[in-house]
């Protein structure tokens, strides 16, 4: 379906429902279903093969993680395009012509406002398969921001990444993003030895740049010193 067929099916649908809005009850209800209807749009916009229309889905989405109206189809959506490309492939002659990352890193970093087990997942899965820095910088960004660290399995997920791109491909920005999230992350880290040395190898890595390598130093001695407190406080 075309995005303008879509948009203004959905424009008909609000106009209708206004105009023949009665009552307090008759409005909860008509909202319930023009919440529906969006919720269709956005969904057929993310699984269009088109690059504009994944594009305005994530423009409708974005505005609703911020008006805080965000439903279970949506994340579903934003889920579905965090993976565009890679989970899920369209391809011609072998070729792959679903390879956005513009849209995965944009729907990853929507998915780190939405903090439930279902956004995490997603995103420690795009980080350990997605190939593009810039997807896996922003999918780190926000598991830093959901905050969740069962049983270490986040921060264990972040130390393997930070490994596997110092080896091939070291990039400061995305060193930063984990440096921030293991910040966010320190205070339900259980183990944080290997946290320590993750941020210790980034201190010394003089690939990265400096400002970077003088964050790590700083939440090193930040880590370190909370460590000692709770120790003494015992």
């Amino acid at each position: 379906m075309k995005i303008s067929r879509l948009i203004a099916g959905f424009c008909c649908v609000l106009l209708s429902q206004a105009v023949f809005a009665q009552s307090k009850t008759e409005t909860t209800v008509e909202d319930e279903y023009l919440s529906s209807v969006e919720d269709v749009i956005i969904t057929e916009l993310a699984a269009s093969d088109d690059y504009d229309n994944k594009m305005v889905a994530l423009k409708y989405l974005e505005d609703a993680v911020s008006d805080g109206r965000t439903s279970p189809d949506m994340v579903a959506s934003l889920s579905r395009l965090a993976g565009e490309g890679v989970k899920t492939q369209a391809r011609t002659n072998g070729r792959v012509m679903n390879n956005y990352p513009d849209v995965r890193a944009k729907a990853c970093d929507l998915l780190g406002e939405v903090p439930t087990k279902e956004s995490k997942n997603m995103l420690v899965s795009i980080a350990a398969e997605d190939k593009e820095p810039m997807v896996v910088t922003a999918a780190i960004r926000s598991l830093g921001n959901i905050g969740m660290n069962d049983n270490d399995e986040v921060v264990r997920m972040i130390e393997f990444v930070h490994k596997k791109y110092a080896a091939l491909n070291p990039t400061s920005s995305l060193a930063l993003e984990v440096l921030n999230a293991y910040e966010k992350l320190a205070p339900n880290v259980q183990d944080k030895g290997p946290m320590i040395q993750s941020i210790s190898e980034i201190g010394t890595n003089y690939k990265y740049v400096t400002p970077v390598r003088t964050k790590a130093l700083q939440l090193l001695r930040s880590i370190q010193s909370g460590s000692s407190n709770k120790n003494s406080g015992k």
